[in-house]
C-alpha cells in the first residue's frame, strides 16, 4: 500500500467518524426534541380531556341538577362518614317519606313526590326506552348520505357506491320529565327534518308501546313537542254534580264536570264561546252535558238572571224539568213559535243598546236567554222542508247575532253530519261524547282532533258522560267527564226553581 492510498483511508475514515458524530448529536438532538414534543402533547390531551371532563360536569350539573347534586352527595358522603351512615340515612328518610305519604297524600304529592316520580321515570322508564319507541314507531331520522355512481349502459345499469360507511340514525332527545298524579309530560326535542304532526300521527303507537290507554301530543316550541302518558283515568268513575245552594254564579264560568287531569271543568253560558254543540250516541250522557251546568246556575235562574227556554223534540228528557224552562216546545211547529219570540226579544235588545254597549249587561230587565235544544237533528232534517228551513234559519240568526246580546244556544245531536245539522259551524265550542264511527270525530270537533288525541269512538258504553272538547280557548282537545245528574237532582232543581 502507498502512501497515496493510505492517505484516501486515512481522510475517508475521518470523514466517515465526523459523519457519525454529527448524526450522533443530531440524533441526541432529535431525540431530545422528540421528548419535548411528547411532553408537551401528553401536556396537552391531559389539558384538553380535563377540560371536556369539566365542561361534561357543568353540562351535566346545568341540565341535570338534581341527579348530579345527589351523586355528589353520596359520593362525597362516603368518603367522609362511610357507607353505613349513609345506609342509614337512607332508611330514615324513606321511613319519613313513607309516613309522610301515608298521613297526607296530598301535601306528599306536592312538595316530594311529583319531584321523586319524575326524577324516577326519567331514568328507569324514558331515558332508556323512550329512543326505541320512537325509533319503532318511525319517529327517527336516517341520514341515508352515500354518494351512488350509477354507469348506465346498452344491457343495463350499474350502482356503484364509493362511500360504505354506514348511515346514521338520530331520535329524538328527552329534554324534561314532568309527572303528575296521572299524567306524565315528557319533553323531546325534534331533529332536522321531523315535524310535531308526525308525532300526532303516531300518538297511538306511543300509547300502545308505553302500554296506557291515552297519549296525546303538545307543542310547546317551533322545535319541541310535549308526549303525554296518561298512567291513570281519573274519570272511570261518575262525578257527582253539585249540591243545589246559594253560592254566587259566575255565567261565564259554569262547572260541568271534570277533565281528565283532576281539574274542575268550567263551560261558560255567555259571552265568548258560549254556543256549544254536543254530539254523542244514544246512552253517551248528553243529559248531563245539559242538566249539570242548569244544577249549577240554579240561584241565577231562580232569581230572573237566566231565563231557559227548551226544545224537547222526543217530550221526555225536558219534560221532567218542565217547571225550570220559560218557553217550551216539543213539535216543529211549537219550535218555530218558540225561536220567532227569541228572535223578536232579541231584535228588542239589539234595538235599545245599538250604539250604547258593546255587550249586554245580563240583569232582572234583561236575562240571559239560555236555549236548550235537545236532539236538534230531527227538527233540522226529518221534518218538511219549509218548517225545517225556518228552524235552521232561526237558529243561525241567535247563534250569529246573540252572543253579545245575551242569546246562548246549546244543541245537542246524535248524528253530526252536515246534512243533518247544517249549522254545525256556528257553534264555536264543540263537545264529541261517545261516537259509533272514527269519521264522527271529525265532524264534531274539526280536523285533525282525532290524530291529536280525540278518540270518541274508542270510549266506552259504561262511561256516559265522558267526551271531548275542542273550541275558543283550547289548543288540544280535552278530555271531560260532566257532572252526573240524578232524577231526584232534577226535581229538587224544578222546585227550587219555582220556590216562591
Amino acid at each position: 500500500m502507498n502512501a497515496h492510498t493510505f492517505g484516501v483511508l486515512l481522510l475517508g475514515g475521518a470523514g466517515l467518524a465526523l459523519v457519525v458524530w454529527v448524526l450522533h448529536k443530531l440524533g441526541k438532538a432529535l431525540a431530545a426534541i422528540a421528548e419535548t414534543l411528547a411532553a408537551a402533547a401528553v401536556v396537552f390531551l391531559a389539558l384538553w380531556w380535563l377540560l371536556k371532563g369539566l365542561g361534561w360536569l357543568v353540562k351535566q350539573i346545568v341540565t341535570h341538577p338534581r341527579t348530579t347534586l345527589v351523586v355528589l352527595a353520596i359520593a362525597a358522603w362516603c368518603r367522609w362518614w362511610g357507607w353505613l351512615s349513609l345506609l342509614l340515612a337512607v332508611l330514615m328518610l324513606a321511613a319519613g317519606l313513607t309516613a309522610w305519604w301515608w298521613l297526607h297524600l296530598v301535601s306528599f304529592d306536592q312538595w316530594a313526590g311529583r319531584f321523586l316520580r319524575s326524577w324516577w321515570f326519567r331514568w328507569a322508564v324514558y331515558a332508556p326506552k323512550l329512543p326505541g319507541w320512537l325509533h319503532a314507531c318511525g319517529l327517527s331520522v336516517k341520514d341515508d348520505s352515500i354518494p351512488v355512481d350509477v354507469t348506465v349502459t346498452l344491457v343495463g345499469r350499474k350502482k356503484i357506491s364509493r362511500n360504505q360507511q354506514p348511515s346514521r340514525v338520530r331520535i329524538p332527545k328527552v329534554k324534561r320529565v314532568k309527572s303528575g298524579p296521572s299524567w306524565d309530560e315528557v319533553r323531546v326535542e325534534l331533529v332536522p327534518g321531523q315535524k310535531p304532526e308526525d308525532f300526532d300521527d303516531a300518538a297511538r303507537a306511543l300509547a300502545s308501546a308505553r302500554k296506557v290507554a291515552r297519549c296525546q301530543v303538545r307543542e310547546v316550541a317551533p322545535n319541541v313537542v310535549s308526549i303525554d302518558f296518561q298512567r291513570r283515568d281519573l274519570l272511570a268513575h261518575p262525578v257527582p254534580c253539585p249540591d243545589l245552594d246559594e253560592a254566587a254564579v259566575d255565567l261565564r264560568r259554569v262547572w260541568a264536570g271534570r277533565t281528565e287531569y283532576g281539574q274542575d271543568w268550567h263551560v261558560p253560558l255567555h259571552g265568548s264561546g258560549s254556543h256549544t254543540l254536543t254530539a254523542g250516541a244514544s246512552g253517551a250522557g248528553k243529559n248531563s252535558v245539559m242538566w249539570c251546568p242548569l244544577v249549577s246556575i240554579g240561584p241565577a235562574i231562580r232569581d230572573g238572571l237566566v231565563r231557559v227556554s227548551g226544545i224537547d223534540p222526543k217530550g221526555m228528557e225536558l219534560a221532567y224539568g218542565r217547571g225550570i224552562f220559560h218557553r217550551y216546545a216539543v213539535t216543529g211547529k211549537d219550535t218555530l213559535e218558540v225561536l220567532d219570540d227569541l228572535v223578536a226579544a232579541m231584535d228588542e235588545r239589539k234595538a235599545e243598546f245599538a250604539g250604547r254597549v258593546r255587550t249586554v249587561p245580563i240583569s232582572r230587565e234583561h236575562p240571559l236567554e239560555l236555549v236548550e235544544f235537545d236532539e236538534i237533528g230531527a227538527l233540522t232534517k226529518y221534518i218538511d222542508r219549509k218548517t225545517r228551513e225556518q228552524i235552521v234559519e232561526k237558529v243561525a240568526l241567535l247563534t250569529t247575532q246573540g252572543r253579545a246580546l245575551g242569546f246562548t244556544v246549546r244543541g245537542y245531536v246524535q248524528e253530526p253530519t252536515k246534512d243533518t245539522v247544517p249549522v254545525r259551524e256556528l257553534f264555536p265550542r264543540r263537545i264529541c261524547l261517545r261516537v259509533t264511527a272514527k269519521t264522527h270525530v271529525g265532524m264534531v270537533l274539526g280536523d285533525q282532533a282525532y290524530e291529536r288525541g280525540a278518540w270518541a269512538n274508542r270510549i266506552e258504553e259504561s262511561a256516559a258522560g265522558v267526551g271531548y272538547v275542542w273550541g275558543e280557548g283550547l289548543r288540544e282537545p280535552l278530555r271531560v267527564r260532566a257532572g252526573w245528574v240524578p232524577d231526584e237532582t232534577v226535581k229538587a232543581l224544578e222546585a227550587f226553581v219555582t220556590a216562591g
